[in-house]
């Protein structure tokens, strides 16, 4: 599907893809770059809110470098013993 930009900038979103998404007069839209390629995603209404528990079962960076570190001393120890 081929776009044209007018000379305000603006693009038509083509009826099919709005009813398909739910956009409608007043849908709030975000453009994102992602590395050359543009995206236009839904604008989140609240985005705290939403995103709450986003990463829940994941285990924090800090938890895993401490981790690796016991790890790494364990390993060091072992080694200066040899």
């Amino acid at each position: 599907m081929v776009l044209t930009i007018s000379n305000k900038g603006w693009v038509v979103i083509p009826a099919e893809l709005r009813k398909k998404y739910n956009l409608h007069a007043g849908s709030e839209v975000v453009i994102v770059d992602y590395g050359g390629v543009l995206a236009i995603i839904r604008a989140a209404k609240y985005p705290v809110k939403q995103g709450r528990g986003f990463l829940a079962g994941v285990s924090s960076a800090s938890t895993d470098l401490k981790k690796d570190r016991k790890l790494e001393k364990k390993r060091d120890a072992r080694l200066a013993n040899e």
